[in-house]
């Protein structure tokens, strides 16, 4: 199913950056998936802030400028041994990604090459993806929520059975205060809107943090709002109050 932004939020999120505010779009999504949303919301300046923080994007020209990275040999091994059956992705920035088998169409953007979990785990990456087809987002949760991942910091989907890990520290919460600190803007200008697991320590940083509704708990628990769903156009519903 192709997805494309509505022209309300379109229309909405233009409008906030000609206002001098700094849009910042924090994802999950790798480089490769994070440059096509950009270029539709015609946000050409910039940073934009990839694979739940460990990747920052230049979004003009489309380029990384900071990368971090992890070995992801030792979490592979550990998520392997709880996710039986589990697919691996471990992401190449600006490339694609190296996954131990093939994943569902359209789900991993960029070049795929098929490689052993051995193989994988020779590379740093900056994200790695555990996707454990055949169950829910739930059962992943009851395995992965209170196991040990030394080394990463790990997040779970409420929509799809995956589990995503970047270095240990970085979130899209401490990617942004790292930013805000070179932008040097005052705590109290901060505004976040998000809708997923991880999303959490993002709503929180802000001064201002905003759950969409269609959210799991997690992430309503720490929102200082709930604003409408995203079939709602509710991301254009809470900017417009400011802008």
């Amino acid at each position: 199913m192709t997805r494309t932004i509505s022209p309300p939020v379109r229309d909405t999120v233009r409008r906030v950056a000609d206002s001098g505010a700094h849009v910042v779009l924090a994802t999950g999504r790798s480089m490769l998936g994070t440059v096509p949303v950009l270029r539709e919301l015609d946000l050409t300046s910039g940073v934009a802030l990839c694979s739940n923080g460990a990747v920052r994007l230049d979004a003009a020209s489309g380029e990384p400028v900071a990368v971090e990275t992890f070995d992801p040999g030792p979490v592979c091994a550990r998520l392997a041994e709880h996710l039986p059956g589990a697919l691996f992705a471990a992401e190449l920035v600006g490339v694609g990604s190296l996954v131990t088998a093939p994943f569902p169409e359209g789900t991993l953007t960029g070049e795929t090459r098929v490689v052993s979990r051995a193989e994988l785990a020779e590379r740093p990456t900056p994200r790695l993806i555990a996707h454990w087809a055949e169950h829910t987002p739930e059962e992943t949760l009851a395995v992965v929520g209170s196991l040990d991942l030394p080394g990463c910091h790990r997040t779970i989907d409420h929509y799809e059975p995956w589990v995503t890990v970047v270095p240990d520290g970085v979130t899209k919460g401490s990617a942004l205060e790292k930013l805000r600190t070179e932008l040097g803007i005052p705590c109290e200008d901060t505004l976040a809107i998000g809708d997923g697991d991880n999303d959490v320590e993002m709503v929180s940083w802000a001064a201002h943090g905003i759950a969409m509704a269609q959210g799991p708990a997690s992430v309503h628990a720490v929102a200082d709002e709930i604003a409408p769903a995203v079939e709602q156009d509710g991301l254009a519903d809470v900017l417009s109050r400011w802008f």
